[in-house]
C-alpha cells in the first residue's frame, strides 16, 4: 500500500456483517493499517437511466433509489460510488436518506430481507468526467477504472447495483473464483 496501490477484492462487500461491526471498507482499511472514510454526497429518489434500468432489471424513467458515496483512504478521495436500489425495497428505508448506516447497505438489506447469493461485475477503463475529476482530486489525462455490479438474490433478482469509479493508477483488483467439485470423467 505504501506505493499508492490498492488491492481490492470484491467478496467483503457483498455478505452483511456480524451485529456491532464496521463496514466492510473501514476494516478493510484498518487490516491495512489506514483509516476508510466516506460521506454521503446525497441519497433519495430518481428516474433510472438506461444503463441502471438494465442492471437492475427495470425500465428506463423508473423510479430507483440512490445513494452517491465519496469513499476516501487516509483522507484522501479514492472512489466516487453510486448505489441503486429497486424503490420496492428501499424507498421510506434509510437508503433513501444521507445517514450513514451502521454496518454497511448490505447489512441493512439482510434485515429487510434481501440477501445477495450472486454478483456480476463489469469492469471498464474510460477517462473520467469533470465531475469524477473533481470528486476525486485527479489529474486530467488520467484514466479511471469504473465497475459496474449487480448484486442478485437467491431467485436471480436485482436487489442492488453499484457503479463505482476509481482513478486507475492507484488500483489493483483482485478475483478468486471457485469452481465446484470436479466431476467424474
Amino acid at each position: 500500500m505504501g506505493s499508492g496501490e490498492w488491492t481490492s477484492t470484491s467478496m467483503p462487500y457483498l455478505a452483511p456483517r456480524a451485529a456491532g461491526e464496521s463496514d466492510a471498507w473501514t476494516s478493510e482499511a484498518q487490516a491495512h493499517g489506514s483509516k476508510g472514510g466516506q460521506r454521503i454526497l446525497q441519497a433519495g429518489e430518481r428516474a433510472a437511466s438506461a444503463e441502471v434500468a438494465e442492471m437492475l432489471g427495470t425500465t428506463a424513467g423508473e423510479t430507483v433509489v440512490v445513494r452517491r458515496r465519496l469513499i476516501a483512504l487516509d483522507g484522501v478521495p479514492c472512489e466516487l460510488t453510486d448505489t441503486y436500489y429497486p424503490a420496492s425495497i428501499a424507498s421510506g428505508t434509510r437508503l433513501a436518506a444521507t445517514g450513514k448506516i451502521r454496518g454497511g447497505a448490505v447489512t441493512f438489506l439482510a434485515e429487510l430481507g434481501f440477501v445477495g447469493v450472486r454478483a456480476v461485475e463489469m469492469i471498464t477503463a474510460r477517462m473520467p468526467t469533470a465531475d469524477e475529476l473533481d470528486q476525486l482530486r485527479m489529474e486530467p489525462g488520467e484514466p479511471v477504472l469504473q465497475i459496474a455490479r449487480v448484486t442478485l438474490d437467491g431467485e436471480d433478482r436485482p436487489i442492488q447495483a453499484d457503479v463505482m469509479v476509481m482513478p486507475a493508477g492507484q488500483q489493483q483488483l483482485r478475483y478468486e473464483i471457485k469452481l465446484g467439485p470436479s466431476q467424474p470423467g
